[in-house]
């Protein structure tokens, strides 16, 4: 066997497609051009990379985009007064905190100050419990992503028997909560749950999301299983260094249905998840429909 790839790059480019129809249609019906701002302190190179390609892609969309650089020695009071002008903004429908931030600031607090329906990053307390609940929430991401993919794959996945291999705030249980609301039986295992191969082995979709390089082997993989690699290590090889996921691709290709590669698979979903967020977090605000197809 040997598995379809689940091109995460493509399905990307089609979100973005949709969010700029939606935007599109947003600026010429009610007047209004959502807008996305991205407060980057300090001077990480990773999340340099990151924010500016957040910029460039909400551009690209049709959205407004305000870039908040500050210097790694801005107080926490600072970047509280930034965030709440930013959520008294109306034409700032999204606020974003890039993490990590440096050490002397609080990023709870600094997360949990973001107004709930501007966080499009679905990290604030009150989105985390609305999701745990089944409510209307601010989805994380990367999670929504993985659904996405996993939606257009399977169609329906009810019934399914899904293992999440991982258990942060970011993507394992928030991950795990939407595949309960898609009526999937759900098992939440991590890198000490005894028996860990054996568990793996019984999922119709298994997700990997705990940040180890190629820890999931193929013979952990059920025969025809979905697998969601959602890891990017940096593995030095060959001297070389190389992107990896949490799964052993080569080995998991031959025995998995269908399989996201790294990089190019769950990767390029997650700021597309943000440019629908944002667009949904506009809609919400402006009491119109959500975009449909965008939203967990």
């Amino acid at each position: 066997m040997t598995a379809t790839v689940i091109d995460g790059k493509a399905f990307a480019a089609r979100v973005r497609a949709e969010v700029a129809a939606h935007v599109a249609r947003l600026r010429e019906e009610s007047g209004v051009q959502p807008g996305l701002a991205v407060v980057l302190v300090g001077e990480d190179p990773a999340s340099q990379v990151y924010v500016a390609s957040k910029g460039k892609q909400t551009v690209e969309v049709g959205m407004a985009s305000f870039e908040h650089r500050l210097d790694a020695s801005t107080s926490e009071a600072d970047l509280l007064a930034l965030i709440a002008r930013l959520n008294a903004d109306p034409s700032v429908h999204g606020i974003l905190v890039q993490l990590p931030l440096p050490a002397h600031l609080n990023a709870e607090l600094v997360i949990n100050s973001i107004d709930p329906a501007k966080d499009v990053d679905g990290f604030h307390i009150s989105n985390v419990g609305l999701l745990g609940t089944g409510q209307k929430a601010m989805v994380p991401c990367t999670p929504l992503g993985c659904l996405m993919m996993l939606r257009d794959h399977h169609g329906s996945l009810a019934g399914m028997n899904a293992v999440v291999v991982g258990r942060s705030n970011i993507v394992g249980k928030p991950m795990a909560q939407l595949l309960l609301g898609e009526s999937c039986t759900v098992t939440i295992a991590h890198s000490r749950t005894r028996d860990l191969a054996e568990i793996c082995r019984r999922a119709d979709i298994l997700v990997a999301a705990v940040g180890r390089p190629e820890m999931v082997k193929g013979d952990w993989v059920k025969p025809g299983a979905t697998v969601i690699d959602v890891g990017i290590n940096r593995v030095e090889r060959d001297g070389k260094t190389r992107l990896v996921g949490d799964v052993d691709y080569a080995s998991a290709a031959s025995v998995a249905g269908a399989i996201t590669p790294v990089p190019g698979g769950v990767g390029p979903m997650t700021i597309a998840c943000l440019l629908a967020n944002t667009v949904t977090a506009c809609c919400r605000s402006l009491g119109l429909a959500e975009p449909q197809g965008l939203t967990a």
